[in-house]
């Protein structure tokens, strides 16, 4: 057969009759409706199902790691306080000490190295003192609660008195130092 009689045959027959179609004589396969509904359909139960397993694995890890995390901060927590009793206990004893039997040296000493203990396991914790003078004002560490006149133009915009100190953790800051701010105000007549 030449070509334009394959063309107008080709163009004559059918949609999905052409070559490769049942009853063409190629031997090609065309998947009947009611097979590809059915295939379909298994797939989409087997995707479904695939979705729900996932879901299901995502939202038991999710709360894994909630429990996990909660257990985790408790045990932070837990472990901060254990390195906190000895001073605390240090200062109960200092506390319930009869003032007119201990002299002031004794209790200021005994303070004293209450303090230092703590100051160790703090350090131990990353934990570091923001309560430096004479440096320049930096409001994501300092929180200024008044100012006073400065001395020397250098000294404008420095921390000029620590009232209360700051402290940071890692480089966190966990309270901002409280901190009196040093202003140039020029020549005083």
């Amino acid at each position: 057969m030449d070509d334009s009689k394959e063309r107008s045959r080709l163009a004559n027959e059918p949609v999905g009759t052409e070559a490769g179609a049942p009853g063409s004589g190629s031997g090609a396969l065309i998947e009947p409706p009611e097979e590809a509904v059915a295939r379909l359909e298994t797939q989409l139960a087997e995707l479904q199902d695939r979705y729900l397993r996932l879901a299901a694995e995502y939202d038991n890890f999710r709360k894994r790691t909630v429990k996990e995390r909660t257990e985790l901060w408790a045990k932070a927590q837990a472990d901060l306080v254990q390195r906190l009793v000895d001073g605390l206990d240090d200062l109960a004893r200092f506390a319930h000490v009869d003032p007119t039997q201990t002299d002031p040296k004794t209790l200021h000493d005994g303070v004293d190295m209450v303090e230092r203990k703590l100051w160790k396991e703090f350090e131990a914790l990353g934990v570091t003192r923001v309560d430096q003078v004479g440096v320049p004002f930096d409001p994501h560490v300092h929180e200024a609660v008044t100012t006073r006149p400065a001395d020397e133009p250098a000294q404008d915009h420095t921390v000029g008195a620590v009232l209360q100190s700051g402290y940071q953790m890692g480089g966190v800051l966990v309270r901002p130092a409280r901190v009196v701010v040093l202003t140039w105000e020029g020549a005083r007549g």
